[in-house]
């Protein structure tokens, strides 16, 4: 397969924090908008951002508790977006764009995560609905900004647990063989389909798609109590502390293992990939691939979804050739307008 995942040489490394990846870079004039910008690598990313000089919009289900968390940035706004409520996003989206401001970046970040099966009210499944397919009607209302901006970016926060799972375009919403993790792997998978797509779509445009593995943040992914993208939502994590211990993602005492290099990151580091993706000037000219520490991805076929490095687990986080077929994205793509439509 013809593919664009090679490598560029940024110079950046798995313990680069988002402060060193958006050194020297001025953001000043920057109009981004970034769901779930509140709380875990969200809250990072918004922070990095924001200190960079961009103008943020941050939408949260709970603008409230959002405020509480973003208080103090500069040039952060917040406004109320519900990813599992169509009407929510529409409304979001069109506040934007009668705003008349161009959107020069769109970072899709909220998610989460459910060991249970849960269906929205339209009969979707929660987690493919809100990691999905609330991004992607949110991103199609925006559309008219992004065009506005001359040259944006949409970012989608994907993860190594792609690998996991294809989409399963005969059930896509687990009627059947339900099972959390395999519920987390196809939205991430779709998150990278998506900006695959996209990229193709709308590059004449100017709009250029990425999505991303940001490391493995125990504080704040879906290990116990919630996602890493969470967007206020209380969510039932797939991992209890004891499942943590046995993958070596914390020690005795309950704390973060940090160990960049086995994808083991602190909150700083976990999204220094999201403003490289957002920002990086090396990705100009480039869209439509999949990144992790703050570079561009290698493809790497072999199934399995870790690997054993000195005798030690390590998750295996390369892209998947499922999850930028260029078949699948279109079809995922014209999967997500009925979806919508429906």
């Amino acid at each position: 397969m013809t593919h664009r995942q090679h490598p560029i040489g940024t110079g950046f490394t798995a313990a680069s924090t988002a402060g060193e990846v958006l050194k020297g870079i001025d953001l000043t004039g920057t109009n981004v908008v970034i769901t779930g910008g509140h709380a875990g690598l969200g809250l990072e990313s918004t922070r990095a951002l924001s200190r960079a000089g961009a103008s943020i919009i941050a939408g949260a289900r709970d603008p409230g508790r959002a405020a509480a968390a973003l208080a103090g940035l500069e040039g952060v706004e917040i406004d109320r977006l519900d990813l599992l409520d169509p009407a929510s996003i529409d409304a979001f989206a069109a506040r934007f764009v009668d705003s008349g401001r161009p959107l020069h970046v769109l970072i899709n970040n909220a998610g989460g995560s459910t060991a249970g099966r849960v269906l929205d009210a339209r009969g979707y499944e929660s987690t493919f609905a809100a990691n999905h397919l609330g991004h992607f009607q949110l991103t199609l209302g925006l559309r008219p900004a992004l065009r506005a901006a001359h040259g944006a970016r949409v970012v989608n926060v994907s993860s190594g647990a792609h690998r996991i799972c294809d989409i399963r375009w005969d059930d896509p919403h687990f009627a059947t063989g339900f099972e959390g993790h395999l519920a987390y792997g196809q939205s991430k998978t779709a998150n990278v389909l998506f900006a695959v797509e996209l990229d193709r779509r709308w590059s004449g445009d100017g709009i250029r798609g990425y999505a991303l593995h940001p490391g493995i943040v125990v504080a704040t992914t879906l290990t116990h109590l919630a996602s890493a993208q969470d967007d206020g939502r209380s969510v039932q994590g797939l991992f209890d502390m004891d499942q943590l211990r046995a993958q070596r993602l914390i020690d005795d005492a309950g704390r973060p293992i940090i160990d960049p290099d086995r994808e083991k990151k602190t909150p700083e580091q976990g999204a220094a990939t999201i403003v490289f993706a957002a920002a990086g000037p090396q990705l100009a000219g480039i869209g439509g691939v999949y990144l992790k520490n703050s570079d561009i991805a290698p493809l790497n076929d072999t199934p399995s979804v870790t690997t054993t490095v000195g005798g030690e687990p390590v998750v295996v986080t390369d892209v998947a050739p499922h999850a930028i077929d260029p078949a699948s994205a279109r079809r995922l793509w014209e999967l997500s307008e009925q979806l919508l439509k429906a």
